[in-house]
Protein backbone atom coordinates (compact mmCIF):
# COMPACT_ATOMS: atom_id res chain seq x y z
CA UNK A 1 0.00 0.00 0.00
CA UNK A 2 1.67 3.41 -0.99
CA UNK A 3 2.09 5.96 1.80
CA UNK A 4 -0.42 8.67 0.41
CA UNK A 5 -3.54 5.68 1.02
CA UNK A 6 -2.05 4.75 4.39
CA UNK A 7 -1.75 8.58 4.91
CA UNK A 8 -5.57 8.56 3.98
CA UNK A 9 -6.43 5.85 6.38
CA UNK A 10 -4.83 7.51 9.20
CA UNK A 11 -7.10 10.35 8.74
CA UNK A 12 -10.15 9.86 11.08
CA UNK A 13 -12.12 13.33 10.91
CA UNK A 14 -12.17 17.15 9.60
CA UNK A 15 -11.67 20.05 12.18
CA UNK A 16 -12.58 23.92 11.20
CA UNK A 17 -11.15 26.49 12.21
CA UNK A 18 -12.54 30.30 11.51
CA UNK A 19 -10.28 33.24 12.18
CA UNK A 20 -13.41 35.41 11.59
CA UNK A 21 -16.41 34.31 12.95
CA UNK A 22 -15.26 30.89 15.06
CA UNK A 23 -15.09 30.47 19.12
CA UNK A 24 -12.66 29.05 20.84
CA UNK A 25 -15.12 28.89 23.82
CA UNK A 26 -18.06 27.42 22.65
CA UNK A 27 -16.95 26.31 19.19
CA UNK A 28 -16.44 22.41 18.41
CA UNK A 29 -14.52 22.49 15.88
CA UNK A 30 -17.86 21.53 13.15
CA UNK A 31 -18.25 23.50 10.46
CA UNK A 32 -21.24 25.49 11.74
CA UNK A 33 -19.14 26.50 14.96
CA UNK A 34 -16.08 26.05 14.46
CA UNK A 35 -12.79 26.95 16.12
CA UNK A 36 -11.41 30.40 16.22
CA UNK A 37 -7.58 29.08 16.27
CA UNK A 38 -5.10 26.34 15.24
CA UNK A 39 -3.90 26.44 19.13
CA UNK A 40 -7.77 25.17 20.18
CA UNK A 41 -8.27 22.45 17.40
CA UNK A 42 -5.15 21.34 18.68
CA UNK A 43 -5.63 21.23 22.33
CA UNK A 44 -8.97 19.63 21.51
CA UNK A 45 -7.27 16.44 20.03
CA UNK A 46 -4.15 16.32 23.04
CA UNK A 47 -1.94 17.13 20.12
CA UNK A 48 -2.95 14.46 17.85
CA UNK A 49 -3.83 16.71 15.16
CA UNK A 50 -2.21 15.10 12.05
CA UNK A 51 -5.03 12.70 12.44
CA UNK A 52 -7.74 15.11 11.26
CA UNK A 53 -7.88 16.92 8.24
CA UNK A 54 -7.28 20.92 9.34
CA UNK A 55 -9.67 23.11 7.53
CA UNK A 56 -9.00 26.74 7.88
CA UNK A 57 -10.86 30.37 6.27
CA UNK A 58 -9.34 33.75 7.16
CA UNK A 59 -12.42 35.66 5.36
CA UNK A 60 -15.76 34.88 5.58
CA UNK A 61 -16.64 34.77 1.61
CA UNK A 62 -13.71 32.17 1.05
CA UNK A 63 -14.34 28.45 0.78
CA UNK A 64 -12.27 26.50 4.15
CA UNK A 65 -8.89 25.11 2.80
CA UNK A 66 -6.20 22.57 4.31
CA UNK A 67 -4.35 24.15 6.91
CA UNK A 68 -0.85 24.93 6.06
CA UNK A 69 1.64 22.95 7.52
CA UNK A 70 3.60 25.50 8.73
CA UNK A 71 1.02 27.22 10.78
CA UNK A 72 -0.10 23.19 11.69
CA UNK A 73 3.21 22.93 13.49
CA UNK A 74 3.80 27.00 15.23
CA UNK A 75 0.98 25.60 16.66
CA UNK A 76 2.06 22.30 17.62
CA UNK A 77 4.60 23.62 19.24
CA UNK A 78 2.59 26.04 21.15
CA UNK A 79 0.21 23.49 22.65
CA UNK A 80 3.70 21.51 23.48
CA UNK A 81 4.39 24.57 25.54
CA UNK A 82 1.24 25.05 26.95
CA UNK A 83 1.43 21.56 28.24
CA UNK A 84 4.97 21.70 29.62
CA UNK A 85 3.73 25.18 31.23
CA UNK A 86 0.50 23.38 32.67
CA UNK A 87 2.64 20.52 33.90
CA UNK A 88 5.22 23.08 36.10
CA UNK A 89 1.85 24.46 37.50
CA UNK A 90 0.26 21.21 38.44
CA UNK A 91 3.60 20.27 40.18
CA UNK A 92 4.22 23.39 41.34
CA UNK A 93 -0.06 23.47 42.51
CA UNK A 94 0.96 19.85 44.84
CA UNK A 95 4.36 21.18 46.15
CA UNK A 96 2.11 24.32 47.29
CA UNK A 97 -0.40 22.31 48.51
CA UNK A 98 2.30 20.25 50.33
CA UNK A 99 3.81 23.44 51.84
CA UNK A 100 0.89 24.85 53.22
CA UNK A 101 -0.29 21.45 54.69
CA UNK A 102 2.94 21.18 56.55
CA UNK A 103 2.70 24.98 57.70
CA UNK A 104 -0.55 24.11 59.03
CA UNK A 105 0.53 21.20 60.51
CA UNK A 106 3.30 23.14 62.08
CA UNK A 107 0.82 25.68 63.16
CA UNK A 108 -1.71 22.98 64.95
CA UNK A 109 1.61 21.46 66.69
CA UNK A 110 3.10 24.97 67.62
CA UNK A 111 -0.75 25.59 69.09
CA UNK A 112 -1.63 22.49 70.61
CA UNK A 113 2.46 23.03 72.30
CA UNK A 114 1.27 26.62 72.96
CA UNK A 115 -1.60 25.31 75.35
CA UNK A 116 0.93 23.92 77.69
CA UNK A 117 2.30 26.99 78.52
CA UNK A 118 0.81 28.69 81.60
CA UNK A 119 1.36 31.93 82.62
CA UNK A 120 1.60 32.40 86.88
CA UNK A 121 1.94 35.78 88.26
CA UNK A 122 4.92 36.36 90.25
CA UNK A 123 4.01 36.51 94.25
CA UNK A 124 7.34 38.32 95.00
CA UNK A 125 5.62 41.16 93.07
CA UNK A 126 3.58 44.57 94.46
CA UNK A 127 0.12 43.63 94.45
CA UNK A 128 -0.97 45.15 91.18
CA UNK A 129 -3.97 47.75 91.57
CA UNK A 130 -6.69 48.26 89.29
CA UNK A 131 -7.19 51.63 87.38
CA UNK A 132 -8.84 52.94 84.36
CA UNK A 133 -6.65 54.13 81.57
CA UNK A 134 -7.69 58.14 82.14
CA UNK A 135 -5.66 57.47 85.32
CA UNK A 136 -2.58 56.06 83.83
CA UNK A 137 -0.37 58.79 84.20
CA UNK A 138 -0.92 59.18 87.48
CA UNK A 139 0.45 55.43 88.46
CA UNK A 140 3.61 55.88 86.46
CA UNK A 141 6.51 53.65 87.97
CA UNK A 142 3.58 51.54 89.85
CA UNK A 143 2.51 48.11 89.09
CA UNK A 144 -1.18 48.53 87.75
CA UNK A 145 -3.78 45.88 86.45
CA UNK A 146 -5.54 47.54 83.02
CA UNK A 147 -8.62 46.10 81.21
CA UNK A 148 -10.54 46.37 78.16
CA UNK A 149 -10.41 45.30 74.55
CA UNK A 150 -7.74 45.08 72.24
CA UNK A 151 -7.81 47.81 69.87
CA UNK A 152 -4.80 47.26 68.18
CA UNK A 153 -2.12 44.40 67.54
CA UNK A 154 1.25 44.21 66.49
CA UNK A 155 3.64 41.12 66.32
CA UNK A 156 6.95 41.46 66.14
CA UNK A 157 9.60 38.67 66.10
CA UNK A 158 8.93 35.56 67.72
CA UNK A 159 9.65 37.48 71.49
CA UNK A 160 7.35 40.64 71.17
CA UNK A 161 3.90 41.69 70.97
CA UNK A 162 2.14 45.10 71.29
CA UNK A 163 -1.52 45.91 72.07
CA UNK A 164 -2.89 48.57 72.56
CA UNK A 165 -5.36 48.84 74.83
CA UNK A 166 -8.88 50.62 75.31
CA UNK A 167 -11.17 50.59 77.78
CA UNK A 168 -13.46 53.54 76.90
CA UNK A 169 -11.56 56.11 79.20
CA UNK A 170 -8.54 56.34 77.53
CA UNK A 171 -5.89 53.77 75.66
CA UNK A 172 -2.32 52.48 76.23
CA UNK A 173 0.37 50.38 74.61
CA UNK A 174 1.22 47.74 76.21
CA UNK A 175 4.58 45.23 75.85
CA UNK A 176 4.46 41.32 76.06
CA UNK A 177 7.71 39.85 75.34
CA UNK A 178 9.34 36.36 75.77
CA UNK A 179 6.88 33.67 77.21
CA UNK A 180 4.18 35.99 77.46
CA UNK A 181 4.10 35.87 73.48
CA UNK A 182 3.99 31.95 72.81
CA UNK A 183 0.56 30.94 75.16
CA UNK A 184 -1.90 29.87 73.14
CA UNK A 185 -3.71 33.14 73.69
CA UNK A 186 -1.10 35.24 72.35
CA UNK A 187 -0.70 33.24 69.13
CA UNK A 188 -4.62 33.20 68.59
CA UNK A 189 -5.40 37.01 70.19
CA UNK A 190 -7.72 38.93 67.97
CA UNK A 191 -8.86 42.93 67.75
CA UNK A 192 -11.57 43.46 69.87
CA UNK A 193 -10.94 40.91 72.39
CA UNK A 194 -10.89 41.77 76.37
CA UNK A 195 -8.23 41.32 78.52
CA UNK A 196 -6.40 42.26 81.42
CA UNK A 197 -2.84 43.09 81.80
CA UNK A 198 -0.57 43.44 84.69
CA UNK A 199 2.88 45.55 84.54
CA UNK A 200 4.67 48.76 85.36
CA UNK A 201 3.57 51.93 83.46
CA UNK A 202 7.29 53.20 82.10
CA UNK A 203 7.39 56.48 80.70
CA UNK A 204 9.04 56.18 76.90
CA UNK A 205 12.41 57.46 76.53
CA UNK A 206 12.97 60.88 74.99
CA UNK A 207 12.88 60.07 70.96
CA UNK A 208 9.78 57.16 71.37
CA UNK A 209 6.04 58.02 70.84
CA UNK A 210 3.31 56.23 72.37
CA UNK A 211 -0.46 56.94 73.47
CA UNK A 212 0.04 59.06 76.66
CA UNK A 213 4.23 59.37 75.90
CA UNK A 214 4.38 55.79 78.16
CA UNK A 215 3.90 52.15 77.79
CA UNK A 216 3.34 49.37 80.02
CA UNK A 217 5.36 46.89 80.53
CA UNK A 218 3.55 43.22 81.30
CA UNK A 219 4.30 41.28 83.47
CA UNK A 220 1.47 39.21 83.56
CA UNK A 221 -1.64 38.94 81.22
CA UNK A 222 -5.17 37.18 80.67
CA UNK A 223 -7.97 37.39 78.33
CA UNK A 224 -11.36 37.80 79.23
CA UNK A 225 -13.32 37.53 76.29
CA UNK A 226 -11.86 36.34 72.85
CA UNK A 227 -13.45 37.65 69.37
CA UNK A 228 -13.83 35.82 66.79
CA UNK A 229 -11.35 35.45 63.62
CA UNK A 230 -11.66 34.36 60.06
CA UNK A 231 -14.23 35.72 58.34
CA UNK A 232 -16.36 37.00 61.49
CA UNK A 233 -13.01 39.13 62.52
CA UNK A 234 -13.61 42.74 63.08
CA UNK A 235 -12.01 44.12 60.19
CA UNK A 236 -14.10 41.85 58.18
CA UNK A 237 -17.36 43.50 58.77
CA UNK A 238 -16.61 47.56 57.50
CA UNK A 239 -14.23 49.54 56.85
CA UNK A 240 -14.03 53.30 56.15
CA UNK A 241 -14.96 53.14 53.04
CA UNK A 242 -17.60 50.80 53.50
CA UNK A 243 -21.60 51.71 52.64
CA UNK A 244 -23.51 54.61 54.74
CA UNK A 245 -26.62 51.24 55.27
CA UNK A 246 -23.36 48.72 56.21
CA UNK A 247 -21.74 51.33 58.54
CA UNK A 248 -25.24 52.05 60.57
CA UNK A 249 -26.27 48.15 60.38
CA UNK A 250 -22.87 47.94 62.34
CA UNK A 251 -23.42 50.83 64.02
CA UNK A 252 -22.82 49.02 67.19
CA UNK A 253 -19.53 48.00 66.20
CA UNK A 254 -18.80 51.40 64.68
CA UNK A 255 -19.13 53.10 67.41
CA UNK A 256 -16.04 51.48 68.77
CA UNK A 257 -13.62 53.73 66.22
CA UNK A 258 -11.47 56.76 67.49
CA UNK A 259 -13.81 59.35 65.90
CA UNK A 260 -17.36 58.03 66.66
CA UNK A 261 -16.00 57.13 70.52
CA UNK A 262 -14.58 60.70 70.33
CA UNK A 263 -18.03 62.45 69.26
CA UNK A 264 -20.48 60.38 71.49
CA UNK A 265 -17.88 61.82 74.89
CA UNK A 266 -18.43 65.55 73.19
CA UNK A 267 -21.81 64.79 73.26
CA UNK A 268 -22.05 63.57 77.11
CA UNK A 269 -19.72 67.00 77.84
CA UNK A 270 -22.05 69.06 75.46
CA UNK A 271 -25.46 68.22 77.22
CA UNK A 272 -24.07 68.36 80.74
CA UNK A 273 -22.69 72.26 79.95
CA UNK A 274 -26.80 72.56 78.49
CA UNK A 275 -27.57 71.46 82.09
CA UNK A 276 -24.81 73.95 83.67
CA UNK A 277 -25.25 76.90 81.76
CA UNK A 278 -30.05 76.68 82.98
CA UNK A 279 -28.31 75.82 86.98
CA UNK A 280 -25.81 79.05 86.86
CA UNK A 281 -29.48 80.58 85.31
CA UNK A 282 -31.33 79.25 88.14
CA UNK A 283 -33.87 77.37 85.53
CA UNK A 284 -35.23 74.02 86.59
CA UNK A 285 -35.60 70.92 84.98
CA UNK A 286 -38.21 68.84 84.22
CA UNK A 287 -39.43 65.58 82.25
CA UNK A 288 -42.51 66.17 79.95
CA UNK A 289 -44.72 63.54 78.66
CA UNK A 290 -43.22 61.82 75.28
CA UNK A 291 -46.57 60.43 74.88
CA UNK A 292 -49.41 62.95 74.12
CA UNK A 293 -53.05 63.49 72.76
CA UNK A 294 -52.24 66.93 71.10
CA UNK A 295 -49.97 68.84 68.66
CA UNK A 296 -47.49 71.05 69.41
CA UNK A 297 -46.51 71.90 66.39
CA UNK A 298 -49.52 70.55 63.58
CA UNK A 299 -49.42 69.71 60.62
CA UNK A 300 -48.91 65.94 59.36
CA UNK A 301 -45.18 65.08 60.22
CA UNK A 302 -46.31 63.90 63.69
CA UNK A 303 -46.38 59.54 64.85
CA UNK A 304 -49.69 58.89 66.15
CA UNK A 305 -49.99 55.09 67.66
CA UNK A 306 -53.12 53.35 69.63
CA UNK A 307 -52.78 54.07 73.29
CA UNK A 308 -55.59 52.41 75.01
CA UNK A 309 -58.04 52.01 72.30
CA UNK A 310 -57.60 56.08 72.08
CA UNK A 311 -55.22 57.94 69.35
CA UNK A 312 -51.90 59.60 70.53
CA UNK A 313 -49.07 61.10 69.63
CA UNK A 314 -45.49 61.08 70.08
CA UNK A 315 -44.62 64.42 70.98
CA UNK A 316 -42.67 67.00 68.78
CA UNK A 317 -42.08 69.31 71.43
CA UNK A 318 -42.50 69.76 74.98
CA UNK A 319 -42.93 73.57 74.98
CA UNK A 320 -46.56 73.75 76.07
CA UNK A 321 -46.04 71.20 79.18
CA UNK A 322 -42.95 73.86 80.21
CA UNK A 323 -45.39 76.81 79.96
CA UNK A 324 -47.41 75.25 82.60
CA UNK A 325 -44.91 74.79 85.07
CA UNK A 326 -44.32 78.76 84.72
CA UNK A 327 -46.67 79.42 87.89
CA UNK A 328 -45.51 76.45 90.09
CA UNK A 329 -41.55 76.46 89.39
CA UNK A 330 -40.61 79.49 87.46
CA UNK A 331 -38.34 79.42 84.53
CA UNK A 332 -37.57 75.65 82.90
CA UNK A 333 -36.13 73.85 80.95
CA UNK A 334 -35.95 69.78 79.57
CA UNK A 335 -33.69 67.72 77.54
CA UNK A 336 -35.57 64.68 76.29
CA UNK A 337 -36.28 63.32 72.74
CA UNK A 338 -38.83 64.60 69.97
CA UNK A 339 -40.45 63.27 66.86
CA UNK A 340 -41.14 64.56 63.84
CA UNK A 341 -42.23 61.81 61.10
CA UNK A 342 -41.09 64.33 58.07
CA UNK A 343 -40.74 62.55 54.64
CA UNK A 344 -37.48 63.76 54.55
CA UNK A 345 -33.72 62.42 54.35
CA UNK A 346 -31.67 65.24 54.31
CA UNK A 347 -28.42 65.85 56.39
CA UNK A 348 -29.93 67.70 58.96
CA UNK A 349 -32.78 65.66 59.82
CA UNK A 350 -34.30 63.07 62.18
CA UNK A 351 -37.09 61.58 63.12
CA UNK A 352 -36.45 60.92 66.56
CA UNK A 353 -33.64 63.83 68.07
CA UNK A 354 -32.41 65.11 71.57
CA UNK A 355 -34.76 68.47 71.68
CA UNK A 356 -33.48 70.91 74.51
CA UNK A 357 -36.29 73.48 75.13
CA UNK A 358 -36.93 76.36 77.89
CA UNK A 359 -39.20 78.65 78.88
CA UNK A 360 -38.99 81.66 80.78
CA UNK A 361 -41.88 84.02 82.34
CA UNK A 362 -41.95 87.50 82.81
CA UNK A 363 -39.73 88.23 80.09
CA UNK A 364 -39.83 90.80 76.74
CA UNK A 365 -38.80 89.43 73.05
CA UNK A 366 -35.32 91.15 73.57
CA UNK A 367 -34.65 89.36 76.63
CA UNK A 368 -35.57 85.98 74.69
CA UNK A 369 -33.14 87.10 72.34
CA UNK A 370 -30.32 88.15 74.70
CA UNK A 371 -30.78 84.64 76.51
CA UNK A 372 -30.73 82.24 73.58
CA UNK A 373 -27.75 83.92 72.44
CA UNK A 374 -26.33 83.87 75.83
CA UNK A 375 -27.18 79.72 76.24
CA UNK A 376 -25.29 79.13 72.59
CA UNK A 377 -21.68 81.16 73.84
CA UNK A 378 -22.40 80.14 77.35
CA UNK A 379 -22.24 76.41 76.40
CA UNK A 380 -19.48 76.29 73.57
CA UNK A 381 -17.56 78.46 76.44
CA UNK A 382 -18.08 75.26 79.12
CA UNK A 383 -16.55 72.71 76.06
CA UNK A 384 -13.50 74.67 75.16
CA UNK A 385 -13.33 74.90 78.88
CA UNK A 386 -13.08 70.88 79.21
CA UNK A 387 -9.55 69.72 78.25
CA UNK A 388 -11.59 66.50 77.05
CA UNK A 389 -14.00 68.38 75.07
CA UNK A 390 -11.75 70.88 73.64
CA UNK A 391 -9.04 68.21 72.51
CA UNK A 392 -12.01 66.21 70.46
CA UNK A 393 -13.29 70.04 68.97
CA UNK A 394 -9.67 70.65 67.89
CA UNK A 395 -8.77 67.28 66.52
CA UNK A 396 -12.67 66.92 64.30
CA UNK A 397 -12.95 70.68 63.56
CA UNK A 398 -9.37 72.44 63.92
CA UNK A 399 -10.41 75.78 62.20
CA UNK A 400 -13.50 76.36 64.97
CA UNK A 401 -13.89 79.88 65.61
CA UNK A 402 -16.17 80.39 69.17
CA UNK A 403 -19.12 82.23 68.31
CA UNK A 404 -18.61 85.92 69.66
CA UNK A 405 -21.53 88.30 70.97
CA UNK A 406 -23.72 90.09 69.69
CA UNK A 407 -25.03 87.84 67.00
CA UNK A 408 -26.19 89.30 63.72
CA UNK A 409 -29.89 90.41 64.21
CA UNK A 410 -32.05 90.46 61.30
CA UNK A 411 -35.65 90.07 60.32
CA UNK A 412 -37.21 88.19 58.04
CA UNK A 413 -38.66 91.05 55.78
CA UNK A 414 -34.42 91.64 55.18
CA UNK A 415 -33.63 88.30 54.35
CA UNK A 416 -35.94 88.35 51.38
CA UNK A 417 -34.66 90.94 50.42
CA UNK A 418 -31.11 89.85 51.21
CA UNK A 419 -32.17 86.92 48.66
CA UNK A 420 -33.64 89.40 46.00
CA UNK A 421 -30.54 91.44 46.27
CA UNK A 422 -28.05 88.67 45.62
CA UNK A 423 -30.30 86.66 42.73
CA UNK A 424 -31.83 84.08 44.56
CA UNK A 425 -34.72 82.74 43.18
CA UNK A 426 -37.07 79.62 42.88
CA UNK A 427 -38.68 77.79 40.46
CA UNK A 428 -42.08 78.71 39.66
CA UNK A 429 -44.70 75.65 40.28
CA UNK A 430 -48.02 75.31 39.04
CA UNK A 431 -50.93 74.13 41.28
CA UNK A 432 -49.71 70.26 41.42
CA UNK A 433 -46.24 71.80 42.42
CA UNK A 434 -44.69 70.96 38.65
CA UNK A 435 -42.44 73.17 37.52
CA UNK A 436 -43.55 75.94 34.65
CA UNK A 437 -41.70 75.60 31.94
CA UNK A 438 -40.71 79.13 29.39
CA UNK A 439 -41.37 78.67 25.27
CA UNK A 440 -37.79 76.66 25.22
CA UNK A 441 -38.25 74.37 28.13
CA UNK A 442 -36.52 76.19 30.96
CA UNK A 443 -37.87 75.99 34.57
CA UNK A 444 -39.13 79.85 35.12
CA UNK A 445 -37.02 81.56 38.23
CA UNK A 446 -38.69 84.39 40.48
CA UNK A 447 -37.80 85.75 43.51
CA UNK A 448 -38.99 85.01 47.08
CA UNK A 449 -41.54 87.15 47.94
CA UNK A 450 -43.09 88.02 51.74
CA UNK A 451 -45.19 85.53 53.04
CA UNK A 452 -43.43 82.74 51.93
CA UNK A 453 -41.28 79.91 53.91
CA UNK A 454 -37.19 80.38 53.71
CA UNK A 455 -36.14 76.61 52.03
CA UNK A 456 -33.24 75.46 53.96
CA UNK A 457 -31.11 75.94 50.64
CA UNK A 458 -31.41 79.58 50.40
CA UNK A 459 -31.29 80.47 54.13
CA UNK A 460 -28.23 78.04 54.67
CA UNK A 461 -26.90 80.12 51.29
CA UNK A 462 -27.49 82.93 52.79
CA UNK A 463 -25.83 81.86 56.02
CA UNK A 464 -22.71 80.55 54.97
CA UNK A 465 -22.65 83.68 52.71
CA UNK A 466 -22.85 85.88 55.51
CA UNK A 467 -20.58 83.58 58.12
CA UNK A 468 -21.54 84.27 61.00
CA UNK A 469 -24.24 83.44 63.76
CA UNK A 470 -27.91 85.06 62.68
CA UNK A 471 -31.20 85.13 64.71
CA UNK A 472 -33.21 85.82 61.94
CA UNK A 473 -36.70 87.32 63.58
CA UNK A 474 -40.12 88.24 63.33
CA UNK A 475 -41.57 86.08 60.35
CA UNK A 476 -44.95 86.48 58.99
CA UNK A 477 -48.14 84.83 61.86
CA UNK A 478 -49.23 82.43 58.64
CA UNK A 479 -45.60 80.31 58.42
CA UNK A 480 -45.33 80.24 62.27
CA UNK A 481 -46.81 78.15 64.83
CA UNK A 482 -50.60 78.96 66.28
CA UNK A 483 -49.42 79.81 69.74
CA UNK A 484 -46.80 82.63 68.80
CA UNK A 485 -47.38 85.99 69.77
CA UNK A 486 -48.02 88.84 67.18
CA UNK A 487 -45.27 91.96 66.75
CA UNK A 488 -47.01 95.14 68.27
CA UNK A 489 -45.80 97.09 65.71
CA UNK A 490 -47.06 94.87 63.15
CA UNK A 491 -49.63 92.04 63.66
CA UNK A 492 -48.81 90.43 60.16
CA UNK A 493 -45.46 89.55 62.01
CA UNK A 494 -44.90 87.87 65.27
CA UNK A 495 -41.89 87.73 67.98
CA UNK A 496 -39.95 84.93 66.40
CA UNK A 497 -36.61 84.05 66.15
CA UNK A 498 -34.73 81.01 64.74
CA UNK A 499 -30.93 80.64 64.93
CA UNK A 500 -28.94 80.40 61.88
CA UNK A 501 -25.48 78.86 62.17
CA UNK A 502 -22.52 78.61 58.97
CA UNK A 503 -22.35 74.93 57.51
CA UNK A 504 -25.63 73.86 59.54
CA UNK A 505 -28.19 76.29 59.05
CA UNK A 506 -31.04 76.42 61.33
CA UNK A 507 -30.38 74.80 64.64
CA UNK A 508 -32.88 76.43 67.63
CA UNK A 509 -36.23 78.19 67.17
CA UNK A 510 -38.22 80.33 69.84
CA UNK A 511 -40.62 82.99 70.19
CA UNK A 512 -42.55 84.70 72.90
CA UNK A 513 -45.90 83.14 73.67
CA UNK A 514 -49.86 84.74 73.05
CA UNK A 515 -49.99 85.36 76.69
CA UNK A 516 -53.60 86.80 76.05
CA UNK A 517 -57.03 84.42 76.36
CA UNK A 518 -59.36 85.89 73.76
CA UNK A 519 -56.29 86.06 71.17
CA UNK A 520 -55.19 82.22 72.08
CA UNK A 521 -58.68 81.05 71.19
CA UNK A 522 -58.45 83.30 68.04
CA UNK A 523 -55.25 81.33 66.83
CA UNK A 524 -56.89 78.06 67.84
CA UNK A 525 -59.86 78.98 65.24
CA UNK A 526 -57.42 80.46 62.82
CA UNK A 527 -55.53 77.04 62.43
CA UNK A 528 -58.74 74.76 62.48
CA UNK A 529 -57.74 73.36 65.84
CA UNK A 530 -60.25 72.01 68.44
CA UNK A 531 -59.41 73.94 71.84
CA UNK A 532 -60.99 71.52 73.95
CA UNK A 533 -57.73 68.86 73.75
CA UNK A 534 -55.92 72.33 74.35
CA UNK A 535 -57.65 72.82 78.38
CA UNK A 536 -54.80 73.02 80.37
CA UNK A 537 -52.94 74.67 78.16
CA UNK A 538 -55.73 77.88 77.77
CA UNK A 539 -55.66 77.32 81.47
CA UNK A 540 -52.68 79.02 81.93
CA UNK A 541 -54.17 82.45 80.22
CA UNK A 542 -57.16 81.68 81.93
CA UNK A 543 -55.47 81.63 85.86
CA UNK A 544 -53.11 84.80 85.97
CA UNK A 545 -51.56 84.79 82.45
CA UNK A 546 -47.97 86.11 81.92
CA UNK A 547 -45.94 87.80 79.05
CA UNK A 548 -43.62 84.82 78.77
CA UNK A 549 -41.31 82.90 75.56
CA UNK A 550 -39.10 80.11 75.13
CA UNK A 551 -37.44 78.35 72.35
CA UNK A 552 -36.19 74.63 71.50
CA UNK A 553 -32.71 73.45 69.89
CA UNK A 554 -31.97 70.62 68.73
CA UNK A 555 -28.55 69.66 70.19
CA UNK A 556 -27.70 67.20 67.21
CA UNK A 557 -27.57 70.36 64.92
CA UNK A 558 -25.96 71.97 67.59
CA UNK A 559 -23.17 69.46 68.04
CA UNK A 560 -22.92 68.87 63.94
CA UNK A 561 -21.89 72.60 63.63
CA UNK A 562 -19.78 72.16 66.71
CA UNK A 563 -17.82 69.24 65.10
CA UNK A 564 -18.27 70.35 61.58
CA UNK A 565 -19.71 67.03 60.72
CA UNK A 566 -21.65 66.30 57.42
CA UNK A 567 -24.63 65.20 59.20
CA UNK A 568 -26.58 65.01 61.92
CA UNK A 569 -26.83 61.15 62.00
CA UNK A 570 -22.70 61.37 63.00
CA UNK A 571 -23.75 62.93 66.29
CA UNK A 572 -25.99 60.39 68.19
CA UNK A 573 -25.76 57.15 69.66
CA UNK A 574 -28.08 55.21 66.51
CA UNK A 575 -30.23 57.70 64.30
CA UNK A 576 -32.84 57.41 63.52
CA UNK A 577 -35.05 58.42 60.09
CA UNK A 578 -37.05 57.60 57.04
CA UNK A 579 -36.70 53.68 57.00
CA UNK A 580 -34.21 53.39 59.58
CA UNK A 581 -34.98 52.39 63.22
CA UNK A 582 -32.30 49.36 63.67
CA UNK A 583 -30.43 48.41 65.54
Amino acid sequence: MSESKQAKQEIIGKLFVCEVQGNDGEGIGTEKMPFKSLLKAVTHVNGEISKYDVQVRKEILEPYAPAAKAALKKAVKAYEVQQKKAAKDAERAVQDREKAEQQKAAELAKLEAARAIVLEQDSSLPEAQYIRLRDSTAYRGKRVKVSGWVHRLRVQGKDMMFIVLRDGYGQIQCVLTGKQCHTYDALTLTLESTVSIYGVIQELPEGKTAIGGHELICDYWEVIGKAPGGDEAFGNLFTADSSPDLLLDQRHLVIRGDIASSVLKFRSITLKAFRDHFDSQNVFEVTPPLMVQSQAEGGSAIFDFNYYGETAYLTQSSQLYLETVLPSIGDAYCMTESFRAENSNTRRHLSEFTHCEAEYGFITFDDLLDRIENMIVSVVDAVMANPISKQILMELNPNFKPPKKPFRRMDYADAIQWLKDNGIKKTLVDENDNPVLDENGNEIKVDYEFGEDIPESPERLMTDTIGEPILLCRFPVEIKSFYMKKCPEDPRLTESVDVLMPGVGEITGGSMRIADYNELMAAYAREGFDPKPYYWFTDQRKYGTCEHGGFGLGVERYLAWLLNRYSVRDVCLYPRFKNRCQP
